[in-house]
C-alpha cells in the first residue's frame, strides 16, 4: 500500500512539474501587444498548478506563488469571462489553505495549557494529509482562539471570493456544491477565531446545501456529510443544545457508512466521530458513550501508517479520552511522542512539551527537567521573529507562570545555574530578540565579511518590521506580514550557517551561566523566582563563579496576589497626586496599607537576601553596597527598593544597600561604563503646557537645573513648547548620548507597546522608540509618572517606557512606578545630575547612588513615611 502511495505521489508530482514548466514557456510566447485578458487563463492554470505541487509537498513557497499568480489572474479577468467564477474559487480555496497553513504554526491553542480539550476538525476535498487530523487537537476552549489580523483577512477574502462566485454561476451544480463546500470551511474556521455564532450558522447553510446539491453515487460525499456534522459539532461547543451533538454523531455515523475504507479521509472522519462521543459523554455521561469514543479513536490511530506525522496527534487526543474512564495514573509518555514528532510545527510542538512537562510526577525529576527544559528551548520559536512584537506579547501572555514553574523545579533539584539559565532565556523573550538583532557582530565581520554584512541588513529589516503600525492599509499590512515571513525565515538560515562555521557554533546564542556571572561587576545581582508554592533567591556575587541560594519559603504567591492587591488599593484610596494636578491630603489609613506591603517585603524578601550577605550585622553607613534586583512574576510590580520596617529603628532597605533593578541579567553585560568628556551630549525635552493636558510649571525649574549642572562639562541641547515635535525628539535622541524627558507620559493597559510621554504634536510612544537603535547611549531621565509601570499580564517581559529606553540602547533609566509630585522632580532632577557631573562617568552604579543619594534628601525633606514623595523613583540598569 506504501509503494503504491508513494509511486502514485511521484507520478502526479512528475506531471505536475512538466504542467508547471508548459505554462511558463506559453506565458514565454504571449505578446507584448496582446490584451492583458489573454494572459489570465494561463496566469490562473500556472497558479492551479504551484497549488497542486503544494497539495504534494507542502512547500509553502508554493502556495505562496499559487496565491499571488490566482491574485494577478483575477485582476485580468474582466467581469463578463466566463472564467471569473473559477479563478475566483481557486484563489478563494488557496486563501483558505494559507489560513490553515498559518494555523499549524500559529494558533494560540494553548491559553490554558491544563484545560485540553480536542476539537475536530473539518475535510477539505483535495483529501491532502496536511488539512487532517494535524489540527485535531487544535486547541482548548475555542473561546480562547484570539486570531491575528494578518490571518483572519485570509478568511474573509476567501468567503467574498466563493460568495461571488456562486452569485456568478449558481446553476452549475458540481461547482456549486464544491464552492459550498470551501464556503463552509471558511465560515467554521472563522467561527474558530472570533467565536461568532453567525458564522457557524453560515457554515451549516452552506454544509446543507452542499449536501443537497450532492448526489449519493458522488465520491465527495463522506466529505460533505462529516462537514456538515462538524459544523453541528461546533454549534453544540457555542450554544450547548445536545440536538446539535445527536446530529454531529448522525453524520458522521452516515459518513463512514458510505465511505470505503480506503478513503484517504476515513482515519479523521472516525477520529472526528470519537471525539463527539467523548463531547456526550462529558455533556452526558454514560459508560457507553465513553466506550465508543475510545473504541473510534483507537481504530483511527491503528489505520495510519506507522511513519504518519499524525499518529502523537492522534495518541495524545486518545490519551485525553483514556483519562476520562481512568486518570490514575498519568500515562506523559504520549506528550513527549507529540513533542518529539512535531519538530516542523514548533506552536503545536510547543502545547505537547508543555503539556509534557505538567503531567511528570513530582518524584521523576530527570524526566521533569528533561521536560522543561525543551519547555525553555521551544520559546523562541513558539514566540517566532515572523510575528511583530504585540502579537508575541499576546502568545507570552498565554505561557504565564511556565517559566517560573521551570526554575523552581531546577532550583528545588539543586540545579542553580540551570534555574538562573532558564531565567535568563525564557523571561523578557521580546527584549532578547530584540537585542539580539541588533547585537555587535565584530567577529563574524572580520572573518566572514559578506556574510556579517548579510545578516546586519536582514537583522535591521526584521527588527523595523516588528514594529508594524495597526493602521496599514489592509494591502499593505498584508504586505508587511509577508516580508517579515521571508526575512524571519532568512534570518534563521544566516544564523544557522554563522553557527555552522567553525568557532561560531554559540554565535547569538543564549548565555550559559558561566558568562552571566561575569554581570556581577559593581556588586551582587540577587534574581528572585516569584512561585505559586514559594520563592527562592538566586544570587550573582561580584567575583565568584558560582550561584548562592536564598529559600525565601514565607513569600508564596499567594502572599504576592495579597501585597499587589493591597498595594494597588493604598495607591488608588490615596489619589497620590501625579505632575499636573491638585494633590489631596493623605489618608492615615492609606498609609497604614502601605507600609504594611513594605513590612511583607522586608522580612519575607529582603531581609534574608541582606542577612545571607552580612549586611545587617556589617552595615557600612558611609560606602553602601549596591544591590541589583532582578525580580519575577508578581514581584516584579512589587517596591524591593522600599521595602522595610517603619517603626523599627534601622529596618529599611536604604539603610543597608543602594538598589537597582534589571529586567534581566544579560542587559547589565550589553554596556561597558563610560567617561564623560567635552564629546558627551545631553538633551532636554521639557513640556510645561502639554495640548491636552495641565501644566507642568515645575518642568521649566527642572530643565534650569538640569541645564546648570551639564554646561561647561558636556554639550547641553534644550527641546521646550512647540519645538519639543515626537519626529525632532526621536532625531535628536540619535544625536545625543543622554535625554532628560520631562513632561506627562502615560502606561497603556490595553496595550503598552503605545505607552507614550506626551509632546506637543503627539505622543513619543514605545514603538516609535524601539523602531531606532541608539547605540552606546548613556543615561535616560524618565521624569515623567509611570514610566517603570509593568503590564500585569505580562510580568517577566518588562514592558514599560523605561525598559523601552533600555532595550533601545540607553545603559541606565531612572523612572517611575506610579504618580510623582511635580514639585519633587526639580529637587530629585537637581541632585542627580549635580552628583553624576561630579563623578564624570555613567555605567558602573554611578546613576543608581545619586539617585539613592536624592531620594534619602527628599526623604529628610518630607518625611520617611510620606511615601507617595520618594517611592515612585527608581534606577534601572548600569
Amino acid at each position: 500500500m506504501e509503494y503504491r502511495y508513494n509511486f502514485k505521489m511521484q507520478h502526479e508530482l512528475s506531471e505536475t512539474e512538466e504542467d508547471i514548466q508548459d505554462i511558463i514557456q506559453a506565458l514565454s510566447l504571449v505578446e507584448d501587444d496582446d490584451p492583458d485578458s489573454s494572459q489570465a487563463p494561463l496566469l490562473a492554470a500556472l497558479g492551479s498548478s504551484y497549488d497542486a505541487r503544494f497539495h504534494l509537498l507542502g512547500e509553502l513557497d508554493d502556495l505562496l506563488k499559487a496565491i499571488e499568480l490566482q491574485n494577478t489572474a483575477l485582476t485580468l479577468t474582466l467581469n463578463d469571462d466566463p472564467d471569473l467564477p473559477h479563478v475566483l474559487t481557486a484563489l478563494g480555496v488557496a486563501l483558505i489553505k494559507r489560513f490553515e497553513s498559518q494555523e499549524l504554526d500559529k494558533l494560540k491553542e494553548w491559553k490554558h495549557v491544563a484545560k485540553y480539550d480536542s476539537i475536530p476538525i473539518p475535510l477539505t476535498p483535495d483529501g491532502h494529509s496536511r488539512y487532517s487530523l494535524e489540527r485535531v487537537n487544535a486547541g482548548s476552549d475555542h473561546k480562547d482562539l484570539l486570531r491575528r489580523p494578518g490571518e483572519l483577512r485570509d478568511l474573509d477574502m476567501a468567503i467574498e471570493y466563493q460568495s461571488r462566485a456562486l452569485a456568478l454561476d449558481p446553476e452549475d451544480q458540481p461547482f456549486a456544491a464544491r464552492r459550498l463546500t470551501y464556503l463552509g470551511i471558511a465560515y467554521k474556521n472563522r467561527h474558530r477565531s472570533l467565536d461568532k455564532l453567525d458564522d457557524i450558522e453560515k457554515a451549516i447553510e452552506c454544509d446543507s446545501r452542499a449536501l443537497a446539491l450532492t448526489p449519493n453515487s458522488d465520491s465527495e460525499l463522506p466529505i460533505r456529510l462529516a462537514n456538515i456534522g462538524l459544523s453541528h459539532n461546533y454549534r453544540f461547543a457555542r450554544l450547548g443544545e445536545f440536538n446539535d451533538l445527536k446530529k454531529a454523531v448522525e453524520y458522521h455515523s452516515s459518513a463512514l457508512n458510505v465511505a470505503p475504507n480506503d478513503h484517504p479521509h476515513f482515519s479523521t472522519i472516525l477520529a472526528n466521530l470519537g471525539l463527539s462521543y467523548k463531547s456526550m459523554f462529558e455533556h452526558q455521561g454514560g459508560s457507553d458513550t465513553l466506550i465508543k469514543a475510545i473504541e473510534c479513536q483507537s481504530r483511527a490511530l491503528g489505520m495510519l501508517p506507522d511513519d504518519h506525522s499524525n499518529i502523537p496527534l492522534q495518541y495524545s487526543a486518545l490519551l485525553s479520552t483514556c483519562r476520562l474512564q481512568y486518570p490514575e495514573p498519568l500515562d506523559y509518555s504520549p506528550h513527549r511522542l507529540a513533542a518529539q514528532a512535531l519538530a516542523k510545527a514548533p506552536r503545536a510542538q510547543f502545547r505537547y512539551t508543555s503539556w509534557w512537562a505538567r503531567l511528570v510526577p513530582d518524584n521523576n525529576i530527570l524526566d521533569r527537567l528533561e521536560a522543561y527544559q525543551a519547555v525553555i528551548n521551544l520559546l523562541p520559536e513558539f514566540v517566532g521573529l515572523d510575528s511583530t512584537t504585540d502579537h508575541r506579547y499576546d502568545d507570552l501572555a498565554g505561557v504565564e507562570g511556565l517559566v517560573l514553574q521551570a526554575a523552581s523545579i531546577a532550583i528545588n533539584s539543586s540545579r542553580y545555574a540551570l534555574a538562573l539559565e532558564w531565567l535568563e532565556h525564557a523571561r523578557c523573550i521580546v527584549w532578547n530578540q530584540s537585542i539580539m538583532l541588533r547585537a555587535p557582530i565584530h567577529n563574524l565581520r572580520s572573518l566572514y565579511p559578506d556574510l556579517a554584512l548579510k545578516l546586519r541588513v536582514t537583522s535591521d529589516q526584521l527588527h523595523a518590521t516588528s514594529f508594524q503600525e495597526s493602521e496599514y492599509q489592509r494591502g499593505s499590512r498584508h504586505q508587511a506580514d509577508q516580508d517579515r515571513y521571508r526575512l524571519a525565515i532568512e534570518y534563521k538560515a544566516l544564523l544557522s550557517q554563522a553557527r555552522a562555521l567553525p568557532g561560531f557554533s554559540d554565535f547569538l546564542r543564549p548565555m550559559k551561566a558561566n558568562s552571566l556571572v561575569r554581570a556581577a561587576r559593581y556588586g551582587p545581582i540577587v534574581a528572585i523566582n516569584c512561585h505559586e508554592d514559594r520563592s527562592d533567591a538566586l544570587v550573582i556575587l561580584p567575583g565568584r563563579d558560582d550561584i548562592r541560594h536564598i529559600p525565601l519559603p514565607e513569600f508564596t504567591g499567594q502572599k504576592a496576589k495579597y501585597t499587589r492587591f493591597e498595594m494597588e488599593k493604598s495607591l488608588r484610596n490615596r489619589r497620590n497626586k501625579s505632575r499636573g494636578t491638585q494633590r489631596r491630603p493623605v489618608i492615615p489609613q492609606e498609609e497604614v496599607e502601605f507600609e504594611s506591603v513594605l513590612t511583607i517585603l522586608w522580612y519575607d524578601v529582603v531581609r534574608p537576601v541582606l542577612d545571607f550577605l552580612g549586611y545587617i550585622h556589617n552595615a557600612s553607613t558611609n560606602n553602601l553596597p549596591h544591590i541589583t534586583w532582578c525580580p519575577t512574576g508578581l514581584l516584579s510590580f512589587l517596591p524591593l527598593h522600599a521595602a522595610g520596617d517603619y517603626n523599627e529603628h534601622r529596618s529599611k532597605v536604604f539603610d543597608y544597600v543602594i538598589s537597582s533593578y534589571a529586567p534581566t541579567v544579560t542587559s547589565l553585560l550589553t554596556h561597558s561604563p563610560v567617561s564623560l568628556d567635552g564629546d558627551t551630549s545631553v538633551l532636554a525635552i521639557g513640556q510645561e503646557n502639554t495640548p491636552g493636558h495641565n501644566p507642568l510649571p515645575g518642568t521649566t525649574r527642572e530643565l534650569a537645573y538640569v541645564r546648570s549642572h551639564t554646561q561647561g562639562k558636556v554639550k547641553y541641547s534644550e527641546l521646550v513648547g512647540s519645538r519639543a515635535g515626537t519626529d525632532i525628539v526621536l532625531d535628536e535622541m540619535e544625536r545625543h548620548d543622554w535625554v532628560h524627558l520631562a513632561c506627562h507620559a502615560h502606561q497603556n493597559v490595553r496595550d503598552p507597546n503605545w505607552s507614550g510621554f506626551f509632546l506637543h504634536n503627539g505622543t513619543l510612544d514605545l514603538v516609535s522608540i524601539n523602531r531606532r537603535s541608539f547605540k552606546n547611549k548613556g543615561l535616560a531621565f524618565l521624569s515623567a509618572c509611570q514610566t517603570a509601570t509593568g503590564d500585569e499580564e505580562l510580568p517577566d517581559e518588562a514592558v514599560h517606557l523605561a525598559s523601552g529606553m533600555l532595550m533601545a540602547g540607553y545603559s541606565s533609566v531612572i523612572g517611575t512606578i506610579w504618580s510623582v509630585v511635580d514639585d519633587d522632580a526639580p529637587f530629585v532632577a537637581d541632585k542627580v545630575y549635580d552628583q553624576l557631573m561630579k563623578e564624570g562617568k555613567i555605567g558602573s552604579g554611578e546613576a543608581g547612588r545619586a539617585l539613592h543619594n536624592a531620594i534619602m534628601e527628599l526623604r529628610e525633606s518630607v518625611g520617611e513615611k510620606s511615601f507617595g514623595h520618594w517611592a515612585p523613583y527608581i534606577h534601572i540598569g548600569s
